[in-house]
């Protein structure tokens, strides 16, 4: 249900304009006064917002003015004293548009609607481009981050692989990206396979591809992973996953720099940077007969390790406001912002899943909380209700 913040001195005005909106199905806020708007608009979002300009103290185009500095939410003005001179100026200022007093029924909703039509678009617009220019920051100031991003400047532009190590939710493909970005590859495919999760039967036909009739589902050809990622990289994530067979196919790829798909007959030349990674000791699996110890020997040129987020804790107050300066914007809300005792509650937490729990738990601070989150957000919303 859409929103709708009605701004007028006039409680009559404001109360004929509820009864119409709610009437039409929309939700109706109000507020009497410009600083009374303002507050409001700090602590929650809305679709439309309808502002009066004769208002005694901070009038409407000073209100105008403070929305526009912070929000894209359509601002419909609306007044029963104005003139061509102050319509134009209200536009020109940047509200959606103008409607003198009496109110025109039909020409108020079509005017909502219009501007809702907008505000649709704005978001997605906002959202295709967050998508398209996406970049992989890597947050952080501790001395591990900072070894890390040191690491990378050196490795990056060389072409050597690359094994990445540490637990789940840690930031291994990040590092991967960062490697691929900072090189001469960083215009070709970045190609991410995630070997936990495709089946082992599957995984030789995701990586090199399948000839038409191979098998029975198999109906048209298909490129593997290592030829489309041809001149770029290929991010082979939990790579302890794959199976013996796999490893062997792809053990010679890394060899001969050639492949063969499956049911095919001739080998296929392919350039791919190989970066694997793995929250497994790789070590431990070549003892158990888990993995092979000469593909581990191929894959290890450079080893990185990225340490969990509980051995870098002064990390976390960055990576918070990094990841609430993303997920409002996503959203299209107010920034949220932490207290110092919410920074020193989120360093005592355990953090288990590392960076993508606190992501998560960011996030649901942002969704469930005032823009302000204490430290008694934290402790209430932190952890999953009812532990």
């Amino acid at each position: 249900m859409a929103k709708i913040l009605v701004i007028d001195d006039e409680k009559s005005i404001r109360n004929t304009l509820r009864e119409i909106l709610e009437y039409e199905k929309f939700k109706v806020e109000d507020a009497a006064d410009g600083p009374a708007a303002v507050a409001l608009t700090d602590k929650d979002t809305y679709d439309v917002i309808l502002c009066d300009i004769k208002m005694p103290g901070m009038d409407g185009m000073e209100v105008l003015d403070n929305l526009l500095s912070k929000t894209d939410t359509p601002v419909i003005m609306i007044s029963g004293h104005g003139n061509i001179d102050t319509a134009v100026e209200a536009i020109k200022k940047g509200a959606f548009d103008y409607i003198a007093k009496p109110l025109d029924l039909n020409r108020l909703l079509i005017t909502i609607r219009n501007a809702m039509d907008k505000s649709s678009l704005i978001t997605e617009t906002r959202t295709l481009k967050r998508k398209v220019s996406k970049t992989y920051d890597m947050v952080g100031d501790s001395k591990a981050m900072a070894d890390i991003r040191e690491m990378i400047g050196r490795v990056a532009p060389s072409g050597a692989r690359v094994l990445i190590t540490g637990e789940n939710g840690t930031g291994k493909e990040l590092v991967a990206r960062w490697l691929h970005e900072k090189s001469d590859r960083a215009k070709s495919p970045f190609v991410e396979v995630n070997c936990a999760a495709i089946p082992s039967e599957l995984i030789e036909s995701k990586l090199f591809g399948h000839e038409k009739g191979s098998f029975t589902s198999a109906i048209k050809q298909r490129k593997g992973d290592f030829e489309l990622a041809h001149g770029g990289t290929l991010f082979l994530d939990e790579i302890g996953d794959m199976s013996l067979s796999a490893q062997a196919k792809v053990l010679r790829a890394l060899q001969e720099n050639k492949i063969m798909r499956v049911g095919g007959e001739k080998d296929i030349i392919v350039d791919a940077r190989i970066i694997v990674a793995t929250n497994k000791n790789l070590r431990e699996e070549i003892e158990k007969g888990n993995f092979r110890e000469d593909l581990y020997h191929r894959i290890s040129v450079i080893l990185i390790h990225v340490p969990p987020l509980r051995e870098r804790q002064e990390d976390i107050p960055l990576l918070a406001e990094h990841f609430v300066k993303d997920i409002c914007e996503g959203q299209g809300k107010p920034e949220s912002y932490f207290t110092e005792d919410a920074f020193k509650e989120l360093k005592n937490m355990p953090w288990t899943g590392n960076v993508r729990e606190l992501r998560n738990v960011v996030e649901r601070l942002i969704i469930l909380c005032e823009q302000e989150i204490t430290g008694d957000d934290v402790r209430k919303y932190a952890q999953p209700l009812g532990q």
